[in-house]
């Protein structure tokens, strides 16, 4: 039982020194895990950041809790909250080209019958990439209008 508890002790703390590692598939998605992640490639490798220590005297009263920003001129922000606004506009507008030529396709596919689809879901598996571009499309144009709120 007590060789049972110091296995269980060492594996917990071999767990609490392991890197994360950043992984990248075929796919290109992203993962960041702790262990390796099967038919993706490492790319890189944090180590583990132990959490700040408590200060053992006390701060002044009178002395800032953290350092100041650096203050932007309000021309400068204006500037750059303009060169936001025009870029996700830009961006916006790509996308609802996008989405347009994505329901396009998928009308379009929506009137074509193949011969090999007498089964109904056959129909509906090759509809399905199409539905979920247009359906992607959709979810990325309602975040760049959310965005484009969010700055007025």
């Amino acid at each position: 039982m007590r060789l049972l508890a110091f296995l269980f002790a060492m594996l917990c703390a071999g767990a609490a020194g392991a890197q994360t590692c950043k992984y990248v598939d075929s796919e290109g998605r992203v993962t960041y895990s702790n262990v390796p992640v099967k038919n993706a490639r490492k790319v890189t490798c944090f180590e583990p950041v132990a959490p700040p220590k408590a200060q053992s005297q006390p701060q002044q009263a009178d002395a800032p809790a953290q350092p100041a920003r650096p203050r932007v001129d309000p021309a400068t922000q204006r500037q750059r909250d303009d060169d936001r606004r025009n870029i996700l506009e830009s961006e916006l507008s790509a996308e609802e080209e996008r989405l347009a030529e994505a329901r396009r396709a998928l009308t379009e596919q929506e009137s074509i019958r193949l011969g090999d689809e007498r089964n109904y879901q056959r129909v509906l598996d090759r509809l399905k990439p199409y539905q979920d571009a247009v359906a992607q499309h959709e979810k990325n144009i309602a975040a760049l209008r959310q965005e484009l709120a969010n700055l007025r």
